[in-house]
């Protein structure tokens, strides 16, 4: 038998009490049980710690030495497991919230409400393509929330590990130069842009394949489709080497406007996902709330998309069509 700390807080007990009936009463035991158990303990440390008598029970030298050792060890552990209740209170209030998300200013938007909220808290982020990524990263542990998204109706990731709440859901528009022919257009057929390149950036997600089943649809194959980060997507918007899908929330940008496709035939949902048994679940409520807000304020800032919502019949759950992986650029 192993010596543990409820063996040593028995050994104690006894010789508190000076006798096993007062000691067994003292432990909410009935005394056959701790006789019993004190013969177990002094088989496992090797001889008799207290010697029996008519008026109790006291320690025997080898009982004085494991009770010094005791009244040393037992009060080191209380300490030992209060100071680690404190500090995890005070981890819990001081570790702040690490988001992980796609490129978009709903991420940015989240990250200033939270500080704003939580002065107090650090507020960290990871940024990746990859919603894989990311959603793995909360499901291990490193990252507290995710903020990503799926096309159309698709699965999100880890769906099996976290949990996910949607924020809202979006249809994807174009952005075209200024200049382009379409430019003042209030809505564009996909198919008026069959003759057109196309900039997205790159991400594991389905866009590909929703794109090319949207266009099919309006009757063109893309000619061709430049992949690159975000700044440069806008590039090759803003010098009219391409036209590029965003999602609604793109943020006003020189030289660029952006419009909604008729018909909707591609949407995006925003989603929040964290992992059930972690710190995090706990301030999901809260975190999700400023999510929503979040977006709320980016769609605000969008004039084309303040005017869809504002047209008749502006209800994405009732459009058609597919999504795409990061819906464009943007977020």
């Amino acid at each position: 038998m192993d010596l543990e700390l409820r063996h040593l807080k028995t050994i104690r007990a006894i010789a508190d009490a000076g006798s096993l009936t007062k000691a067994a009463t003292a432990l909410g035991l009935a005394q056959p049980a701790l006789s019993a158990q004190l013969k177990r303990i002094e088989r496992a440390l090797g001889g008799e710690l207290f010697e029996r008598g008519r008026f109790g029970v006291r320690p025997t030298p080898l009982g004085e030495f494991v009770l010094a050792r005791a009244r040393i060890v037992l009060p080191a552990v209380s300490e030992l497991q209060e100071e680690a209740e404190r500090f995890t209170r005070g981890w819990q209030d001081r570790r702040g919230f690490r988001l992980g998300g796609t490129h978009g200013p709903l991420l940015g938007g989240l990250v200033d409400r939270l500080a704003a909220a939580h002065p107090e808290q650090s507020v960290s982020t990871y940024t990746s393509w990859s919603e894989r990524e990311i959603a793995a990263q909360v499901a291990d542990g490193r990252l507290d929330f995710a903020l990503v998204g799926t096309c159309g109706a698709a699965a999100p990731p880890e769906r099996e590990r976290l949990v996910w709440r949607e924020v809202a859901r979006d249809p994807v528009f174009v952005m075209l130069a200024t200049g382009h022919r379409l430019a003042g257009e209030p809505e564009i057929d996909l198919a008026d842009l069959a003759d057109e390149a196309w900039t997205d950036v790159p991400g594991d997600g389905c866009f590909g394949d929703c794109f090319t089943a949207a266009c099919a649809r309006a009757g063109f194959t893309p000619s061709s489709v430049y992949e690159t980060d975000t700044a440069s997507c806008v590039h090759l918007v803003q010098v009219g080497r391409a036209v590029g899908l965003c999602r609604a929330t793109f943020p006003p940008t020189g030289g660029i406007v952006t419009r909604p496709l008729a018909g909707t035939p591609l949407y995006w949902r925003h989603l929040l996902g964290w992992h059930p048994e972690t710190y995090a679940h706990d301030t999901a409520a809260g975190v999700f709330a400023h999510a929503r807000t979040a977006h709320a304020e980016a769609a605000a800032r969008s004039e084309s998309y303040s005017a869809w919502l504002a047209s008749p019949g502006a209800d994405v759950d009732d459009r058609s069509g597919g999504g795409g992986h990061n819906a464009g650029t943007g977020g």
